[in-house]
């Protein structure tokens, strides 16, 4: 009688603690449904405030600083270096791990890491990458590759065929995918892109009309390179704007009952300032601006949305007095001192090029500067304060 009290306590102990832990993790602490992480070069004061002012003038505010209430500082610095590269950099946000240079997905002795990507899968979740670069590019890559060498864009692409299944993948560089008779740039004659089990959309309008309900991956290629700068969009150029690809992704993935983890890449910010091209700098900071936009209006309240910077380049900068009302190309040229008004720490325009560089370099060199980091949704309060990168994987795998 003793022994089968003790047995019936214990059962209504173990269900009283099973009860408990269900409560705790559905009821108290809450997970949200859609987790977005959205990178992109140069997500710094300047370029958000030469943004605003190109787009309206001083009195405009941003969708960034409307929408997302929690900020930080964030610190990039790589495993050898106080500046990083784009792969460890990457890599820091993947995998929650400083490394080397040139590194993607692996430590400092080339042993692999585990992805914020691979981690969401075995919880259920379905997974994408959205990139208005290239899908070998190091940000999206450093959420499915292991390697020491983030240069070989055809065994990355190769790598990425590979890998358990995506149910977003859209971007640009699809001649890492094909041959070089086949308009490709692949020197092993493969052909990624024949498979039957792939159904690749690469225009808009095919993207537009794709099926969110599907067994299989939503892959879109729309460009052989990366796409095309919002000024050539607006000129004729019939390719989706980063904003429609993350909003496409996030009606796809939504489907997903255990919910989803969704990475965007910004890359053209960085593709722009690479070369000293102010305007476009500054028109695909407000393209990041929008993606972070819909990101917010499309994944709903039950999410949670991080923007986060990778690092810096060129050290661009907005000088002079612009006039508070100055927008658009009242911004560009010369200040009425007759002074340049945008100018560069390094990069390939001389000291009397329009856009001068104080430094003339081949392209403009990486720098130190600590990035910005904004948060909004589930578990979002964490963003604040002076952080580091890595800080921001620990956020973002808590919220699995």
């Amino acid at each position: 009688m003793r022994i089968r009290n003790h047995l019936l306590a214990l059962v209504i102990l173990v269900a009283f603690l099973a009860l408990g832990s269900l409560y705790v993790r559905f009821w108290v602490v809450q997970r949200p449904f859609g987790i977005i992480l959205v990178v992109s070069d140069g997500l710094v004061s300047r370029h958000l405030t030469a943004a605003r002012l190109y787009d309206d003038g001083a009195d405009h505010r941003l969708e960034t600083e409307l929408n997302f209430p929690h900020t930080a500082i964030v610190r990039n610095d790589a495993a050898q270096f106080a500046v990083p590269d784009s792969a460890s950099a990457a890599t820091a946000l993947a995998t929650g791990h400083r490394t080397r240079h040139r590194s993607l997905g692996v430590d400092g002795d080339g042993r692999s890491l585990v992805s914020l990507l691979e981690l969401a899968r075995k919880k259920g979740r379905a997974v994408g990458i959205v990139t208005n670069g290239r899908l070998t590019d190091p940000t999206p890559a450093a959420f499915y590759a292991h390697t020491t060498n983030s240069t070989e864009r055809e065994t990355l692409a190769a790598t990425l065929m590979d890998s358990p299944k995506f149910n977003v993948l859209l971007g640009g560089g699809a001649d890492d995918f094909l041959p070089a008779d086949k308009g490709g740039r692949r020197k092993d004659a493969r052909s990624l892109l024949e498979s039957g089990e792939r159904e690749i959309v690469r225009t808009k309008l095919e993207l537009e009309n794709a099926a969110t309900y599907r067994d299989g991956t939503l892959f879109g290629l729309f460009a052989n390179g990366p796409l095309a700068f919002s000024k050539q969009r607006d000129s004729g150029v019939a390719q989706p704007a980063l904003s429609d690809l993350v909003r496409r992704a996030i009606q796809c993935l939504q489907t997903n009952r255990s919910g989803y983890v969704l990475i965007v890449d910004e890359a053209l910010v960085g593709q722009a300032a690479v070369i000293n091209d102010g305007e476009n700098t500054i028109r695909e900071t407000l393209e990041l601006d929008r993606a972070l936009d819909t990101a917010v209006k499309y994944s709903g309240e039950k999410s949670l949305v991080i923007g986060v910077g990778r690092h810096a380049i060129g050290g661009f900068a907005l000088s002079g007095y612009p006039l508070r009302q100055d927008k658009g190309p009242a911004l560009l040229g010369t200040t009425p001192e007759g002074n340049p008004a945008i100018t560069w720490a390094s990069g390939p325009k001389g000291p009397q090029a329009p856009e001068p560089s104080a430094f003339q370099s081949p392209a403009a060199l990486n720098t130190a500067e600590d990035v910005i980091a904004v948060g909004r949704g589930l578990g979002a309060e964490k963003v604040q304060g002076f952080l580091h990168q890595t800080d921001i994987f620990r956020f973002l795998k808590d919220a699995l």
